[in-house]
């Protein structure tokens, strides 16, 4: 019987594949879902490898950085 993490990756791969598949559809947001792609397979890593880890929060600064370089 599969655990609710190996679930949650699988949908998350899932995801991820799906985020692909629009990128080389569309180039005008390939870059976007490329990152939305990766970001899902990290996280899909992070439930199979640590499935009651905790995630680090970013820092203010972090988060305007991030709203920048977007």
């Amino acid at each position: 019987m599969a655990t609710h993490a190996k679930i949650a990756a699988t949908l998350l791969r899932s995801a991820a594949t799906f985020f692909r598949d629009i990128a080389g559809q569309n180039p005008a947001i390939t870059d976007q879902m490329l990152k939305n792609a990766k970001t899902y397979d990290t996280v899909a890593d992070l439930v199979e490898s640590d499935p009651s880890g905790d995630m680090p929060l970013p820092s203010e600064g972090d988060e305007a950085d991030e709203s920048e370089s977007s």
